[in-house]
């Protein structure tokens, strides 16, 4: 049996050692331990570990074809997937990338009239450009933008577009209602449910696509150390 150091071990933090992070109010330069780059941050492990987006998110592309080889209808099944995938980790910027990826996959196999692959390539451009720990920082998760992102793609907006702007921005301020309506701290997790929960239903109601949805039971809350337990609606079990 498992003492507490053990699993308090387990549970992911930092990908090189497994310590808990530590955000900073300030940026302060750092050196990736993975590829030595140099660049600004505000997050890394309390024995001093700093892994930038790309390091973080290494092996993401694997997304786009995985996304292409979906049937399902259903964006919490595909995005659970991705989850289970050797590239996710409990949290980090791919969720950025996931959520969006997930409900353009759906909504294509919904019926949605989009390109799908070039659709997928647009959202990874995106969803990379947003860092970890905006949620925090930025005060809009990452999560609920990659939904206003989906968005924003299927329409065609730009910051030119006149109904397809406000239909994109909607949806991101949608997603970042009921992520923030939940609370902190944050769970990418989580954010990343409730964020394409939200973005079903916008859909039907602006788009006429009815994509599936499933009931959702947490499996990643012991690897969490930040888990909020009953205040989580998905930890129902």
């Amino acid at each position: 049996m498992l003492n507490s150091k053990k699993e308090e071990k387990y549970n992911e933090e930092c990908i090189v050692c497994e310590a808990p992070l530590v955000y900073l109010e300030k940026d302060e330069l750092m050196e990736c331990v993975l590829c030595h780059k140099k660049e600004f941050s505000k997050t890394r492990c309390q024995n001093g570990h700093y892994v930038c987006n790309d390091c973080h998110t290494k092996g993401m592309d694997v997304i786009i074809s995985m996304c292409l080889k979906e049937s399902s209808q259903n964006p919490i099944e595909i995005i659970r997937t991705m989850m289970n995938a050797s590239f996710c980790h409990m949290h980090g910027p791919e969720h950025h990338v996931m959520v969006g990826a997930a409900l353009l996959t759906a909504y294509k196999n919904a019926g949605g009239n989009i390109e799908l692959k070039d659709a997928l390539i647009e959202m990874m451009h995106r969803g990379k450009a947003v860092p970890g720990g905006a949620c925090g920082f930025w005060g809009a998760c990452g999560a609920g933008i990659s939904a206003g992102m989906f968005v924003s793609i299927i329409s065609g907006s730009t910051p030119l577009s006149t109904e397809s702007w406000g239909l994109a921005n909607k949806m991101t301020s949608k997603a970042l209602d009921a992520i923030g309506s939940i609370g902190g701290p944050r769970c990418c997790k989580r954010d990343s449910y409730l964020s394409i929960l939200a973005a079903i239903e916008y859909v039907k109601e602006h788009f006429g696509i009815e994509m599936d949805a499933s009931d959702i039971q947490c499996s990643h809350y012991k690897q969490n150390n930040q888990c909020i337990g009953n205040r989580c609606p998905f930890r129902n079990m």
